[in-house]
């Protein structure tokens, strides 16, 4: 195993240092960080069957008021989750993003695993009769 020295996991820009290990700033990791947890993929299956209060939701997954909101507030910031608040109550439904590209991206992993797959296959079956 080969260590990376601690001072190339970071890079200097206009006096700011960048920790590139913890940078997420493209949408599709938004998405499949908000995804990432059983909790908002519930939500978000929840929702998918009819919109619901913030309330509802937290009663729903045992959840407090501030925990459920947290959770909403990334799935709204990934695009997920659409937010209004009438009065008092926020209703929550599902957002507009058509997940494109990331569907194009598990597309393409999938692809490369196959094609992995495939070339053990083909050199399993080479290689079968070669063993003592």
């Amino acid at each position: 195993m080969t260590l990376v020295p601690h001072s190339l996991l970071r890079a200097r820009w206009h006096g700011h240092i960048l920790n590139h290990m913890v940078q997420y700033s493209s949408d599709l990791d938004s998405v499949f960080t908000a995804v990432a947890d059983g909790t908002r993929r519930g939500i978000l299956e929840r929702l998918g069957r009819r919109q619901a209060s913030i309330s509802e939701l937290a009663e729903q997954f045992d959840m407090t008021l501030t925990g459920m909101k947290k959770h909403v507030q990334l799935l709204e910031d990934a695009g997920l989750v659409r937010t209004q608040k009438v009065g008092r109550v926020r209703t929550c439904s599902l957002g507009t993003r058509r997940l494109t590209a990331e569907a194009a991206w598990i597309a393409k992993y999938h692809q490369m695993v196959e094609a992995q797959l495939d070339s053990l296959g083909e050199f399993l079956e080479r290689t079968k009769g070669d063993q003592p």
